[in-house]
């Protein structure tokens, strides 16, 4: 046995006797083991199999009312001084924080099954990939890590070769919300999750590695770990170009990744390709540009809202081997959620009698996990070594007003400070208020596993000699006009924002400079067969001087609260900016 495996043996023996399961099975990844868990959970209740006929080999969970989200507030990074994990994080001391959840741990799998499972996120031979391995004691959070990771002997196969791996301890506990915690060990790659079943708070191989602990990883490394979907656009020409976005959870990141062009798009001969719908893995190349992959094998998706009308390829794949998570059933036993123009709930996302007096058949967050293969839109390269270069890196969110269409930062710099400046409206994705704005940096704000101040600057330390870096731009699909209603028809009608990143990125379309950075004129967008008036084409690219200048003083503050962790270059290109609105204003 070689000294890496022999480790891993050791580690798993050590954590059998803290949490003393009856069993324990280490988890090759193979068809007919899925098959005995899903039975298991069947007859246990854990999963309910779905209509054989219209939804073969589906299956609906439900999780504890109290256990529907992620818990940021118990989300801790634990590393030695609390400044590096930043304000941005919450943060425990190492030794207190692995006594305090060791004590939950301790005795917790009696009765249970402890489950090992070896997983790679990314391809599995790609070297940008990285390995961890999950103890837990839920069967579920096995069947979700084998759709969402390469899991199993493979895995287990490179680990040894490797020789090194994230450790993630789990266990779903008694799912009471006092006695829950999800704890990040960055300087030891490892992480603890206590008293969730919930995805981000169970599946550790999600946000905790291919993120909170990833990015840590990256930093050290020099690469970036990022909460970005990877799209590629390929034009009448053959031509793709691969495009990196990043948005909060909940804004339209999967339909970005699976969008369908729109009817004229289609017929010039535009395709979409999905590489992948959430997290990025990017390093730069031996040819100066950023390649990327998706360490994720699946889809963790959010359910409401999908429909034929809004994302076509995300329905089409939930047909058949899916995990349905909080969402309703009709009376034939078909999965339901709000936002589906056919069939009628009979039961609710709790399994009661569905009343829409008690809210919505499905939970707002509710979840489909299936395999990525099964997209009509998966592109082919998904699983190369290399991954794919990225051509442009898109930031964006909800904001009903202020932030136009689309504009592109003037260099690397300033595209960091648009990325450290997001701001988005809150949605059900995490627990707490909805619609409330808040500064979200590269939609990593829950996922970020350092202080944000050496993030930025980890950015910025891209820009070097040789360099042949992706242009920056800022995208907002869900400004309002004076009646409330969106301007923008959004969904497969974005490609024509993306059309003309893609167009600034080859130098062949116009923009209008202006003190925010630089936007299309009207004549620079294909808006053929869009009922838009010129009016709300003027108001969706109009930049608000006043508005700009109280924004980019609240980005001020923002940076401030960062200390002298926030790289003085973000600084100078707000103070930049500033001058530049102060100058209109000035000749307005």
């Amino acid at each position: 046995m070689t000294s890496q495996l022999a480790a891993l043996n050791r580690w798993v023996d050590d954590v059998a006797r803290l949490t003393q399961p009856d069993r324990i099975h280490w988890c090759d990844g193979s068809d007919a083991e899925a098959r005995e868990l899903n039975d298991l959970m069947v007859e246990r209740g854990d999963l309910i199999a779905l209509n054989e006929t219209t939804h073969p080999n589906c299956y609906l969970h439900r999780s504890n009312p109290s256990d529907v989200a992620r818990v940021e507030h118990l989300t801790l990074v634990c590393t030695p001084e609390r400044e590096d994990a930043g304000p941005n994080n919450h943060w425990m001391a190492p030794a207190e924080a692995h006594a305090k959840i060791d004590a939950l741990f301790a005795g917790c799998m009696r009765g249970r099954t402890l489950y090992v499972v070896p997983y790679c996120m990314g391809p599995i031979d790609s070297p940008i990939s990285r390995c961890g391995v999950e103890i837990t004691d839920s069967p579920y959070v096995v069947a979700n890590m084998r759709i969402m990771t390469r899991m199993g002997a493979a895995a287990l196969a490179r680990i040894e070769r490797e020789g090194t791996f994230v450790k993630g301890l789990h266990s779903i506990g008694e799912l009471d919300p006092e006695r829950r915690f999800i704890m990040h060990f960055p300087q030891e790659l490892s992480i603890k999750s206590y008293g969730s079943g919930y995805g981000g708070n169970a599946l550790l191989g999600k946000k905790c590695h291919a993120l909170r602990i990833a990015s840590h990883q990256a930093r050290s490394e020099g690469w970036l770990a990022e909460h970005m979907l990877i799209v590629g656009i390929e034009n009448p020409q053959g031509e793709t170009h691969y495009v990196a976005a990043a948005f909060p959870s909940a804004c339209g990141k999967t339909n970005l990744a699976m969008l369908i062009p729109p009817e004229g798009h289609r017929q010039a001969g535009w395709k979409v390709w999905t590489v992948g719908d959430d997290i990025c893995w990017m390093t730069p190349g031996a040819d100066g540009r950023l390649w990327a992959i998706n360490p994720e094998a699946g889809f963790f998706g959010v359910a409401p809202g999908t429909s034929a009308k809004t994302n076509p390829n995300a329905l089409a794949m939930l047909g058949h081997d899916t995990i349905f998570t909080n969402v309703g059933v009709t009376a034939d036993n078909q999965p339901w959620w709000e936002g589906l123009p056919e069939g009628t709930p009979v039961k609710d996302w709790q399994g009661r009698d569905f009343d829409p007096a008690r809210g919505p058949a499905a939970h707002p967050n509710s979840r489909f996990t299936v395999s990525a293969k099964q997209c009509p839109s998966y592109s082919p390269h998904t699983e190369d070594a290399r991954g794919v270069p990225i051509s442009a890196i898109v930031f964006g969110g909800r904001r009903e007003s202020l932030v136009p269409l689309v504009f592109e930062a003037r260099d690397w710099t300033h595209g960091v400070l648009v990325g450290a400046a997001m701001a988005s409206e809150t949605t059900a994705a995490a627990t707490g208020a909805v619609g409330v704005v808040r500064r979200d940096p590269m939609a990593m704000k829950p996922f970020c596993g350092y202080n944000y101040g050496d993030y930025f600057a980890h950015w910025l330390s891209f820009d070097r000699p040789g360099a042949k870096l992706p242009k920056i731009f800022h995208v907002n699909w869900f400004r309002k006009g004076a009646d409330g209603k969106f301007l923008w028809p959004g969904f497969g009608d974005n490609l024509r924002v993306l059309e003309w990143m893609l167009q600034r990125v080859a130098g062949s379309a116009g923009a209008e400079e202006t003190p925010i950075g630089n936007l299309p004129h009207a004549a620079d967008l294909d808006l053929a067969g869009l009922a838009l008036q010129p009016q709300q084409v003027d108001e969706l690219l109009r930049v608000d001087v006043e508005g700009w200048q109280r924004e980019i003083g609240e980005i001020g503050a923002y940076l401030d609260s960062y200390g002298a962790r926030a790289p003085a270059a973000l600084h100078r290109e707000r103070q930049r900016i500033a001058d530049a609105l102060e100058g209109c204003r000035e000749t307005a």
